[in-house]
């Protein structure tokens, strides 16, 4: 049974979920997948680029590191496979660091500048942790909404049915 705290067990989940949207995903074609849908990032190749592109965004605030530097709404991976492998080695990347995390360091205010808004704020690093997960979970809903268009189910997506949660 799973007994940690909600950046671990949110980690988990984002794991889980991109598992499935990938899976999912993978039964398109390229074309299907890269195809103008009229949603936000307009295509689910470019709407789980974002995910990725923001993913390395938010860890790169948290770690200091320099994880990537294109801007917003520009793909990061342009072949799917390549996405798809970057993105399970980012979720492993996630959990490792989930892992790490401390009450002290979660709760230590941190000024920030957004740079898609363009505002300055000091919060603990909680909420920045948790709009992480929130950001995740939103694009997912996205490219779920794009996916069941096409006829595909993504699956499950409830946090209680996680597996860790029911082994």
């Amino acid at each position: 049974m799973f007994q940690g705290n909600m950046p671990q067990l949110m980690a988990a989940y984002n794991q889980w979920q991109n598992q499935q949207m990938y899976a999912a995903a993978a039964s398109l074609s390229d074309a299907e997948r890269k195809a103008d849908r009229g949603a936000f990032f307009k295509s689910i190749h470019s709407t789980l680029n974002h995910i990725v592109w923001g993913d390395l965004m938010w860890l790169s605030r948290f770690t200091g590191e320099t994880l990537i530097s294109s801007p917003s709404g520009v793909d990061v991976y342009a072949d799917f496979a390549e996405l798809h492998a970057a993105r399970m080695a980012l979720d492993a990347r996630i959990i490792e660091w989930a892992n790490g995390l401390d009450a002290a360091w979660l709760n230590e205010p941190v000024t920030w500048t957004s740079q898609v808004y363009g505002f300055t704020q000091t919060i603990p690093r909680w909420v920045q942790v948790q709009h992480f997960f929130n950001h995740q979970t939103h694009h997912r809903g996205q490219v779920s909404t794009l996916l069941m268009q096409q006829g595909i189910d993504v699956g499950v997506t409830d946090l209680p049915l996680l597996p860790m949660l029911n082994d």
